[in-house]
């Protein structure tokens, strides 16, 4: 991988070849890596554990791939390819003003950063636990991973981000098929794939009151809200849009990230039944846990303690590929919003081609060196990895977006209005996360942080901007 970055090094041009690929790359390639960008490693590792626990009501996020895609490519991957930009929050300046566009920018490097230093952390400890190493190597493991994926994000850019996210997609694919084939042949068939509901599974109505923790509409309406606002507001998903060449190419690679998406989703549930029916069948191989209370720790149980050597590797290195993957895409994006909204926005005097490409290698490798060092301080977080990024990451998505979809697709939108309504999203975002402990009241599900403050966010910025001239705006235009 580090090879592959040093050659694509060589072949740099310019500023827009390193951060966009010179706007020509394979919509194929591009649709994976966008996949495989916001798929992370805790998902390669708790979707088997939902399914264990919660049965197979997980695939039915899979039916909201057509809304999406209808959504995504044909409503706002035409809007967003009419501007030829490097980074995605040049648009906002551009249809509201350099407040929003700084914002937003804003947002999204609080997003980024966070998750790459809580994704560095759990995966390499994750790795150490399926590995049976002692934590005093943690450090180590962590610096090595990092340096790794900060090696070849910074030096080749965005071509070899995407090649390598091919290749960390057959690895996490392959792994995953591999547990599964495994089980498949100590089981002496497909026995483990259910024909009844199993009675360790917990009932999920199709609809069912905001304080139920899992239902069939509210897995529909997350699913499709969270797509839709990551692929419309998130520089990792909307920079590799712009590597396309128009927007027919755009279109079709998110055809091909929704599809790499139903396989491994297909995949990993596969594994969570398997599972089920492989330690259901033998309570000794447990090992002391419960499939009731350690349902997320047992995918990794079996890697480390059910998989000959060789191939509980495979495995690991498929766990990994899920989190290099999101980092070096990190890394790039990030690089790319700070040099184009913050650096280039406020230079006086415009940095020539060479200068910027190597500058934006520098600050890459900065950015990288950053995250590290922040995700040695992720051990003094409370929780688990699901439990922080709930209320880290999952705050944002919603009030990130509602700046593009209120700005690029509403004439009558104010700067001030898509700002408010912004703000106002992240406070419902936070008030439906954290609703037990600020009420007292019981808790509401987390499926609906996301659809609630995308709500709240969209109406306040409307009634807002018509307070504030957003009619004049609209008549005027």
């Amino acid at each position: 991988m580090l090879a592959l970055g040093v050659y694509y090094s060589y072949r740099q041009k310019n500023s827009d070849e390193y951060f966009v690929g010179d706007r020509a790359m394979n919509p194929f390639l591009i649709g994976v890596s966008i996949f495989v960008t916001v798929f992370s490693t805790i998902s390669f590792l708790s979707t088997p554990g939902e399914v264990i626990n919660h049965g197979p009501i997980v695939l039915t996020g899979s039916l909201t791939i057509p809304i999406v895609y209808y959504i995504v490519g044909y409503l706002m991957v035409p809007v967003y390819m009419r501007y030829k930009v490097t980074s995605a929050y040049e648009l906002l300046e551009t249809r509201l003003g350099v407040k929003a566009r700084l914002l937003g920018a804003s947002l999204f490097l609080l997003l980024r950063l966070t998750w790459m230093a809580t994704l560095i952390y759990f995966a390499c400890v994750a790795m150490l636990t399926m590995l049976g190493w002692d934590e005093k190597w943690l450090p180590l493991v962590t610096f090595a991973a990092g340096s790794i994926a900060i090696g070849y994000s910074s030096v080749g850019g965005l071509r070899a981000v995407v090649i390598t996210d091919l290749i960390q997609f057959l690895l996490l694919f392959g792994g995953a098929a591999l547990a599964v084939a495994t089980v498949t042949y100590r089981q002496g068939g497909f026995d483990w794939f259910p024909t009844t509901w199993n009675p360790s599974w917990d009932t999920q109505p199709i609809i069912g009151s905001p304080t139920v923790r899992v239902t069939v509409f509210g897995t529909l309406a997350h699913g499709i809200v969270w797509w839709v606002c990551t692929a419309g507001s998130d520089q990792t998903a909307i920079q590799r849009f712009m590597a396309t060449g128009d927007a027919r190419a755009a279109r079709r690679a998110f055809l091909f990230n929704s599809i790499a998406g139903l396989g491994v989703s297909a995949v990993l549930a596969f594994v969570g039944f398997s599972m089920l029916a492989y330690f259901q069948a033998d309570s000794d191989r447990l090992l002391g846990l419960t499939i009731a209370d350690d349902a997320d720790k047992l995918f990794p149980l079996f890697i480390s303690h059910h998989l000959p050597i060789g191939l509980s590797g495979l495995v690991v290195s498929g766990m990994f590929a899920a989190a290099m993957s999101s980092i070096d895409s990190g890394i790039n994006s990030i690089t790319a919003v700070v040099m184009t909204d913050f650096v280039e926005r406020f230079r006086r005097d415009k940095l020539s081609e060479k200068t910027r490409a190597r500058s934006s290698k520098l600050m890459a490798l900065s950015i990288g060196m950053l995250v590290v060092v922040a995700s040695s301080f992720m051990q003094y977080v409370p929780g688990n990895f699901l439990e922080i990024s709930s209320r880290t990451q999952g705050l944002f998505v919603t009030p990130l977006f509602a700046l593009f979809l209120l700005g690029l697709f509403d004439k009558r939108t104010t700067e001030f209005g898509a700002i408010s309504g912004a703000v106002v999203g992240l406070e419902a975002a936070i008030a439906i996360a954290y609703w037990e402990p600020l009420t007292g009241f019981p808790e509401i599900s987390f499926q609906w942080i996301l659809p609630g403050s995308l709500m709240a966010a969209v109406i306040a910025g409307s009634l807002i901007s018509l307070a504030t001239g957003g009619l004049n705006k609209f008549h005027q235009s």
